[in-house]
Formats: C-alpha cells, structure tokens, sequence
C-alpha cells in the first residue's frame, strides 16, 4: 500500500548570525492510510518546524516530500493549492489561530469558499454538517472565538482543518493549551473522526501519555534529527536510544511499589547551528564513547524499529 506521507532526508534550515540553524536534518519517515504518527522530543527539537515543512507552510531546505505516491517537494502556485486541499493543520493555540473578526460560521465556511468548489447553498449546508459533525451546538453558529472556551475554540479549528475532507492532518500539539477534562474530549473527537473518515495524522506533542494513547507509530526527535521510530507498544516496551530511555523514565507512575526513577541528563545541550557530524545527544550520553563522534545513520534493527545509534545493539 502506499503511504499517504513518505519524506526521504528532509532538511529544513534556518540561516541565523551564527551560521545554518539545523531545525530538520536528514529525516526519513512514512505514513500508512488511517494511521497516526507521534512525533515527540524536547522542546526546540524540530516537531512542529517537520510537520509545517511537510504541508509546505515552510519551504524544504533538501529531501523529497511524497503524498500519496505523488512528488509534491518542488510544487507551487495551483498545483500547492490542490496538494493544499488534502494536507491540513491544527494549530495549538485555539484562539490565536481563529480570526476574531469571524464568527464560528464564517471560519468553517471559508476554506469552503476560497476552494471554488461548492454553490452557496452547498456551503451552507456542508457548514452545518461540519459543526455537528466536531460537536459544536448550532446556537453557537454567530458566535465569535472570544465568547466560546479552549475546547470550542479547538473544535472549530477541527470543523475548518477538516472542510476541504484532506487524506493528511499535523496536529501541533492540539490539546497542549487545554484543561485535563478537555484534553481527553477532543482526543477521543480526533480518534471518532479518524475512523470516520480514514484520516492519516502526524500528531506533535511533548506529552508522552497523549501520544501513547493516541498513536499507531512513534517518532522521537532530538535537535532536528529522528533518533528513534517504531510502533507505539515496540517503543514503550523497548526503547533502544538513550534518549528515549530517558524520556521514558520521566513519566509518572501510579505504582507506588515501583515508581519510575526518572534519569537526570548531565552535559551541554549541543547546539543546533552549524553542528558537528556526530551523534548529536552524546554530550549528554552516558553510553557515549569515540565512535559517537562519527556520523550516525538510521538502521533498522529489527522489523519496523528505526535508531539513530551506533551502540543501539550492544546496549539492547
């Protein structure tokens, strides 16, 4: 089957005083139909800046971006306006992302105008369809996003990402600005409309128990570059970098006869501009030996199990 999403060494960079900022470098990854990716690491280690690079709201600096078997790395004008309709985002702050001069119809209703692809009458109609469909009362239809709460704002920014019915959505951290109570709401809303409509996400987020409840794949990053990739479950029960591991350790455990111990990273944070050739986290490795400093690559060591690790086996 094809993918929906497959990059092939995806480069993104940011030119600053001090030389290139590495944001994305060198990252390989695919994304089946009806599957969520979680994308996870610190912050400042290149989530978001890889999902906006995917959907063209920042240009690549290197790599291939396919959608859907299609090259779409060098399109524009119409063509990125079609590819446009089938690539979508929900962005993480609900209310600075919601034009406050628009009311909730008017925000649904615009992607549906501007596409060129529907009557009036249609419009309307698909509108109302959509606010049913996110969960949002048709009273609150002339309502602006200054009277709605966090979780209305994020359900419209859903009913928008959704109106063009796209195959792909990044979710960048959707649920980060929300109360608890409403975070586990519009979780339960994006799986509802995945098995409703066979989306494929890509879901950024710092929040290792949202993206272990939420995601088929995990993608952990670290300074711009995937150190680790495998099925959710695989990852959890064995993760293989020493990242990982430590940022495994640092969830909290309800069980209070084995709590988890969280390890303590030591060293300088290298920098991402103009970095060096080696492993990027051996500063703060305590694994790290001389073979660190060489380039690493991603293998995969056993089915479906990418690192980014030299000594990934031995320490398994």
């Amino acid at each position: 089957m094809t993918p929906v999403i497959e990059v092939q060494g995806l480069k993104k960079y940011f030119p600053t005083a001090r030389g290139l900022l590495h944001a994305v470098d060198d990252v390989t990854l695919k994304i089946e139909k009806g599957k969520t990716l979680g994308v996870v690491g610190e912050s400042g280690c290149g989530k978001s800046t890889l999902g906006r690079t995917i959907i063209h709201l920042l240009e690549r600096t290197d790599g291939k971006i396919f959608l859907n078997g299609e090259d779409i790395s060098d399109i524009q004008g119409r063509e990125l306006k079609k590819a446009r309709e089938k690539m979508q985002i929900i962005f993480q702050d609900p209310y600075s992302s919601l034009n406050p001069r628009y009311t909730v119809e008017n925000t649904i209703r615009e992607p549906l105008i501007v596409s060129k692809r529907f009557k009036k009458a249609e419009i309307d109609e698909k509108a109302a369809e959509l606010m049913e469909l996110v969960g949002i009362d048709n009273r609150l239809r002339l309502s602006y996003p200054h009277e709605l709460d966090g979780g209305r704002r994020q359900r419209v920014g859903i009913a928008r990402a959704l109106a063009l019915e796209p195959d792909f959505v990044v979710c960048d951290e959707p649920v980060s600005a929300l109360d608890v109570s409403i975070q586990a709401q519009v979780l339960n809303l994006l799986r509802s409309l995945q098995d409703q409509k066979g989306l494929t996400y890509m879901f950024v987020t710092h929040n290792l128990s949202v993206v272990r409840h939420i995601s088929d794949d995990i993608c952990v990053m670290y300074l711009g570059q995937v150190v680790e990739l495998c099925p959710s479950r695989e990852l959890f029960k064995n993760p293989l970098h020493p990242y990982t591991q430590a940022l495994l350790s640092a969830i909290p455990s309800v069980d209070i006869h084995n709590p988890n111990i969280p390890e303590i990273l030591e060293g300088e944070l290298t920098s991402p501009v103009n970095p060096k050739p080696g492993c990027r986290f051996a500063a703060r490795c305590k694994y790290a030996t001389e073979a660190c400093q060489q380039p690493q690559v991603q293998r995969e060591l056993s089915p479906g199990h990418f690192v980014r690790c030299c000594r990934a086996e031995e320490l398994a």
